[in-house]
């Protein structure tokens, strides 16, 4: 069905029924955090969309221009193209950018296989746009009637002009999300990393909790430590630590390596040799008894040390 054929009754209506759409006419929604990927369990859909067709519809809002812009649905759209299909259902609904916004990503935060990336960008994007709304998240249907008593200014009960109390917020979006609102601020903390990181992040190479604190850094230096992690491995805790107990973010590549390097422990020697039966099997065939082989090394040692004195 073409835009201009879908009434108002369609698009507002309660109970919207899906309506087969071009995807030609569906752009993606911007900025949208969820990454498409043709990994295996894309695969599984694009099968399972040749077979069954697709059974949950797409949601959809007009676009300002012409078309409609993708809500929920990103993947499944994915996987029709692949499937060769022209067409998918869709739930057409009008809706403001904040609404939008908000839909976007309470449809996709169930997924279980969400990256940290894609969980941070979507938390983030809802926030703001509670933020830009000014709704309050606290109140409940029956409160927000008598809030609305309390101040008739107001031209909604739950609208005000402002979002106050971003810590209430933070708790309520955890709670739409299956997380606490801690989670939520940490989550958020991950879009103020440099993309590589952010991709370390999600290789799960860095664990959340550093890189929330790495977070903190400047840009220069969050590159300075990426560049360290690729030369030397993964950072820990202890050097963090350390780092931020110097006026890090006048350090140059080479003190900041130096700091870095000083916060880790020498590791001790035990004084402790360790050669593996497979090792020895190399030099010995396996009729050779253990006291043998013992017997032989020793002897070479002992050749070892006194060519050494020689020496």
């Amino acid at each position: 069905m073409e835009k201009e054929k879908i009434t108002k009754e369609d698009v507002n209506g309660a109970a919207a029924q899906a309506t087969e759409i071009p995807i030609s006419s569906i752009q993606s929604f911007r900025n949208h955090p969820f990454k498409v990927m043709d990994d295996d369990r894309m695969k599984e859909l694009v099968q399972s969309v040749k077979d069954n067709g697709i059974l949950n519809p797409v949601l959809v809002r007009p676009a300002a221009q012409d078309g409609f812009e993708m809500i929920s649905g990103h993947r499944r759209m994915h996987a029709a193209k692949l499937a060769g299909l022209t067409t998918v259902p869709a739930i057409i609904k009008e809706m403001t950018d904040d609404e939008a916004v908000i839909a976007m990503v309470d449809s996709n935060m169930q997924r279980e296989e969400l990256l940290p990336s894609e969980r941070a960008f979507s938390l983030k994007m809802k926030m703001d746009a509670m933020r830009r709304q000014g709704k309050r998240t606290d109140l409940s249907q029956a409160e927000t009637k008598s809030e609305s008593v309390k101040n008739p200014g107001t031209t909604c009960g739950t609208q005000f002009p402002k979002l106050e109390d971003e810590n209430r917020s933070r708790e309520q979006i955890g709670k739409e999300s299956g997380i606490s609102g801690r989670q939520v601020q940490k989550y958020i903390r991950l879009t103020e990393l440099t993309e590589d990181l952010l991709n370390l992040v999600d290789q799960k190479k860095l664990p959340i909790v550093l890189a929330v604190e790495i977070s903190r850094f400047s840009v220069e230096l969050q590159r300075s430590l990426y560049s360290y992690i690729q030369k030397n491995g993964m950072i820990n805790k202890t050097q963090l630590d350390a780092l931020k107990k110097f006026n890090y973010e006048n350090l140059t590549d080479y003190s900041l390596t130096q700091v870095l390097n000083d916060a880790v422990p020498e590791k001790k020697d035990d004084g402790k040799v360790i050669i593996t039966r497979r090792t020895l099997d190399k030099y010995f065939s396996k009729n050779v008894t253990t006291e043998k082989r013992q017997e032989v090394i020793l002897d070479l040692l002992d050749r070892w040390k006194r060519g050494q004195q020689k020496t």
